[in-house]
């Protein structure tokens, strides 16, 4: 979580920069903006991810 951005708080995430056939077919539905890309999350890190999430809704009042 990054509560240091402009825009406001941030979930971070890491994972595999996606291959080109993916890249496409997801911008097909929902072509990424400037300055983002698409990436793949292992299926090991949802619970971290669900946690993370759950975490920042719950401090968002105090972010």
């Amino acid at each position: 979580m990054d509560t240091t951005t402009a825009q406001g708080p941030e979930l971070v995430l890491q994972g595999k920069f996606a291959d080109a056939a993916t890249r496409a077919a997801c911008s097909q539905d929902s072509p990424p903006a400037d300055g983002e890309g698409v990436i793949r999350i292992p299926v090991r890190m949802v619970e971290q991810i669900r946690k993370a999430c759950d975490a920042a809704e719950a401090a968002g009042a105090q972010l």
